[in-house]
């Protein structure tokens, strides 16, 4: 495990989560119903009123290199280390961290016999230990999420985590430069939650969540990603710089980066960001620094993909005043194709109940 040493922060122990139910098809058809009653019914005219300052036009990308292997057509997290670039798929029936070379080539696999619920990003301590956040849960059924821990030693780690105020989806997860994990949730309507631990995990136990922050997201016209314009305000993935500087999240369309100041991330998400229109990709979901902290690697699920880098402007550098992130659409604004809020409203029950009969249909037993 070698390829795991050239990583940022050591994150605080952490508790173990259950396995078994498998949540890829369900997240997929969850996020696709939404988007099918909601996202193509988005106004235009919020486009603009996107949640942070932002550049003009998207900015010059270049790929770094195209990942074209089977066992990663389900990309969900990644992180550059330096000489190496570590990336997760999500889902599978073990947990499995590839390290990718220079050409986006497969050149080792770690893997631990846990099944996995339903993996949805990563980040890696200083001491060289991948963390794992599995957290995705589209049927919001979950009682509990979880952290793996894999270490360079070869021990593994398994922690349950149980949020304040009943299940939520979530894809993207922050470690603080004190190692305090933060999980972002994704949301169609309405503002993401913030959560961090309400004390020190314990191997082997469950430890509560708390609620720190809410980041708002609006609408900002960016193409790209599997929903329409819903994707434009879903969390799909988060990072933090090496250099404890800056924290990124993007949605399936824009990844907005936040200057850092010590370890206080409620107080960064609470400041203005800078946003950044991604590239078109089917379905982007993973996002990390570069290990020189310059620019942002982004990648999608499907094959090939490409890992891309983007520059970060020259703003993101200097901390902002702390300003409200942007409106927060409303029901009305997802029914501006001329549908009452009571039919959208019906046909989203609709969709919801499908989406939990397949769930029961596709449930296996832990």
């Amino acid at each position: 495990m070698q390829w795991f040493c050239h990583a940022g922060y050591v994150p605080m122990q952490a508790g173990s989560p259950r396995s078994g139910v498998r949540g890829r098809l369900l997240a997929a058809g969850g996020v696709l119903g939404a988007a099918l009653v909601l996202g193509s019914a988005l106004p235009a005219a919020a486009e603009e009123a996107g949640a942070a300052a932002a550049p003009a036009t998207r900015p010059s990308v270049v790929p770094r290199c195209q990942i074209t292997d089977p066992r990663l057509t389900e990309l969900s997290g990644l992180v550059d280390v330096g000489d190496r670039v570590l990336a997760i798929n999500d889902g599978g029936d073990t947990v499995a961290v590839y390290a990718l070379d220079g050409t986006c080539q497969v050149v080792d696999v770690h893997t631990v016999p846990v099944d996995p619920y339903d993996p949805e990003d990563m980040a890696v301590g200083a001491d060289g230990t991948v963390w794992l956040a599995d957290t995705g849960d589209n049927t919001g059924s979950r009682p509990t999420v979880a952290l793996h821990a894999l270490r360079p030693d070869g021990s593994t780690g398994l922690f349950r985590l149980t949020y304040p105020d009943g299940p939520h989806d979530t894809e993207a997860m922050l470690l603080a430069p004190d190692g305090t994990p933060y999980l972002v949730t994704k949301e169609v309507l309405g503002a993401s939650g913030v959560y961090r631990p309400s004390s020190g995990l314990v191997d082997g136990g469950t430890i509560a969540l708390a609620k720190v922050a809410a980041v708002n997201f609006a609408l900002t016209g960016t193409a790209g990603g599997p929903v329409g314009r819903a994707g434009q305000l879903m969390v799909t993935g988060g990072a933090v710089a090496r250099d404890g500087r800056h924290l990124a999240l993007r949605t399936y369309t824009d990844a907005y980066v936040w200057p850092l100041a010590g370890s206080d991330v409620p107080s960064a998400l609470a400041s203005r960001a800078t946003r950044i229109p991604l590239p078109p990709s089917p379905q982007g979901e993973a996002i990390s620094f570069t290990a020189d902290n310059k620019q942002l690697e982004v990648a999608s699920e499907g094959s090939p993909t490409d890992l891309t880098l983007i520059p970060i402007p020259a703003v993101a550098a200097a901390a902002a005043a702390p300003a409200q992130a942007g409106p927060v659409p409303s029901l009305t604004d997802f029914t501006s194709s001329g549908l009452s809020p009571i039919t959208t409203g019906f046909i989203a029950a609709a969709v919801a109940t499908i989406v939990v009969w397949l769930g029961g249909k596709l449930r296996r037993k832990p």
